[in-house]
């Protein structure tokens, strides 16, 4: 399949990096980007072709889906023409900057018929999908308690360029930039959060509009509870965990790896300690599992079934993160509304 690739930011290159690995039979058609001449000079580093319009992606017979990896405030145009062109799309989290706007673009597509998928990674580790299995099968018995943890480190260099930490660019700070791939995982997981209170703020190791520390309790559709802190001013930065404590055993997943302890102390692993992007360098991390959302979103492009990360599923975070907002806000419990 041929896949066109819209944004050339810092994850442009995990992204053309899993498409040149997978020998799952894609290739590269061509890229797009704001700046023309940047655009090019992308393409011939890349022996690729340069497209200069979102339509001529759209118009082009040979693109069979496109991958849209934008800041979030330049989606929603992008959608409309890809969409009422009929062409599959692709798209890196956020989906767009307000639960609002994310539906009207998950909206676009359903009415056009068009497959949109949601580049959660962390649903693609082996030891994430060994969790899942873990607990649908009954092993954790009943969930009772929920830890999530996102204790990562970000330079101010990262907040200084143009938009970045901005509800007009990005929609928000650390929930919605960074910890929103573990608070979808543990949703993927466990299902979805029903009612929350959260404080969301700015600490004075950053510069920047909107939170880079949230901290939160929750209630779930499940009967659990839990808690939740993510942060980009926790120096060095560590990786990202979620902590399950179920009726029969606890499950602790973090860097890759799943650690698995039973009531009778039987302990077992599964993965492989893996950077998670986690400290300075955002980028940090194996192109392995965007290589595995792409090779599965194909597969649904051609099957005509369901990719990994639907946006409807994907609106369940986003109404998370709305949620989060309008409890810090209020100071009250809030309902989590998709």
């Amino acid at each position: 399949m041929n896949i066109a690739l819209i944004g050339l930011g810092m994850v442009s290159g995990t992204h053309v990096a899993a498409i040149r690995a997978s020998d799952q039979g894609l290739s590269l058609a061509g890229v797009l980007g704001v700046n023309p001449d940047k655009t090019a000079a992308f393409a011939r580093r890349n022996e690729t072709r340069a497209f200069v319009s979102v339509e001529e992606i759209a118009n082009d017979p040979q693109v069979d889906f496109a991958i849209i990896a934008t800041p979030p405030d330049q989606r929603t145009e992008l959608v409309r023409s890809l969409s009422t062109a009929s062409k599959p799309i692709l798209m890196e989290k956020p989906i767009e900057r307000t639960l609002g706007a994310a539906k009207a673009i998950v909206e676009q597509c359903e009415v056009s018929g068009v497959p949109l998928g949601i580049v959660f990674q962390h649903r693609a580790r082996a030891a994430s999908q060994a969790l899942k299995s873990a607990i649908e099968h009954g092993e954790l018995g009943t969930i009772a308690t929920v830890e999530i943890r996102v204790p990562w480190w970000r330079d101010q260099s990262y907040y200084d360029e143009p938009g970045r930490g901005t509800y007009a660019r990005d929609g928000g700070g650390v929930m919605i930039s960074q910890a929103i791939h573990t608070l979808d995982l543990a949703m993927w997981l466990l299902g979805p959060i029903s009612d929350i209170q959260a404080v969301m703020r700015k600490t004075p190791l950053h510069t920047l509009e909107a939170e880079d520390w949230a901290g939160a309790v929750f209630e779930m559709d499940n009967g659990a509870v839990g808690t939740l802190m993510a942060t980009t001013a926790e120096y060095p930065g560590s990786a990202e965990s979620i902590t399950i404590q179920g009726s029969r055993a606890k499950a602790h997943l973090e860097s890759g790896v799943l650690t698995l302890t039973t009531f009778d102390g039987r302990e077992s692993t599964v993965g492989e300690t893996a950077a998670t992007g986690g400290g300075a360098d955002p980028m940090a991390f194996t192109h392995a599992w965007h290589q595995a959302v792409i090779e599965d979103f194909a597969r649904a492009v051609s099957s005509g079934t369901q990719p990994m990360a639907t946006g409807r599923s994907a609106l369940l975070t986003h109404a998370v993160i709305d949620a989060m907002q309008i409890a810090n806000r209020t100071g009250q419990k809030t309902r989590v509304i998709s």
